[in-house]
């Protein structure tokens, strides 16, 4: 496997962890009693948040409903998918065999 193979490999795998990420923080906000200044919730939101901030402006709320999180799902998941794609196609750099 060639090292930007590799590099396309992780970012993928990152992408995929970060999508986890964002879906619990997308289930907690259907709680609204949460203390979001607990230290993991906050965390959890200062890495989400500015990501969902991107795509708030692309669709406003219906019905009090936030549907941006589904563009930013979609999103990850075409990034996901094209660099898996990218890390499957390149050539490997090994030796030969």
């Amino acid at each position: 496997m060639s090292i930007l193979s590799s590099i396309f490999a992780v970012l993928a795998q990152t992408l995929s962890i970060y999508s986890l990420v964002l879906l619990v923080r997308v289930l907690l906000s259907w709680f609204p009693n949460l203390d979001w200044s607990n230290p993991v919730l906050a965390t959890v939101s200062s890495i989400t948040d500015p990501y969902l901030n991107a795509f708030r402006g692309l669709i406003p709320p219906l019905g009090g409903l936030d549907l941006s999180a589904i563009i930013a799902f979609i999103t990850l998941s075409l990034a996901q998918d094209l660099l898996g794609s990218l890390s499957a196609s390149l050539p490997s750099g090994g030796l030969g065999f």
